[in-house]
């Protein structure tokens, strides 16, 4: 599956950004996935964000997403959304979303944190800058 991010930019700190993420081939309605969002500051490891599966909405945050981040889906449109508020300067970096057929392993990322090996499809990224 081909995903392609969209809704990056720079804003100011305590502003907001809602990135997107759209999967470019049919995946077919009835498909369970998971869906991850990771991003990536120049010179630092990718580090997952949050996640979400289809087959329920359930969703996973990192510790410092949780409260000012929120995952979303739009099944139908296959759509996934990261809505980002209160963004500060160490949110800036290139964000991906990430595509995996099946559910979230949602016991391994509480334990193990937001696994990037878990996912086998990605998009280009999308670039976030607070400053």
């Amino acid at each position: 599956v081909q995903l392609v991010e969209s809704g990056g930019g720079s804003v100011q700190t305590g502003g907001s950004l809602r990135l997107s993420c759209v999967a470019s081939e049919y995946i077919g309605i009835g498909s369970r996935y998971c869906i991850g969002w990771f991003r990536q500051a120049p010179g630092q490891e990718r580090e997952g964000v949050a996640a979400i599966y289809n087959g329920d909405g359930s969703a996973i945050y990192t510790d410092s997403a949780k409260g000012r981040f929120a995952i979303s889906q739009d099944n139908a449109r296959l759509m996934w959304y990261l809505q980002m508020n209160d963004l500060k300067p160490e949110d800036s970096a290139m964000y991906y979303c990430a595509s995996v057929l099946g559910a979230c392993p949602m016991t391994v990322f509480q334990a193990l944190g937001i696994k990037q090996g878990v996912f086998g499809s990605w998009g280009q990224g999308t670039q976030v800058t607070v400053s």
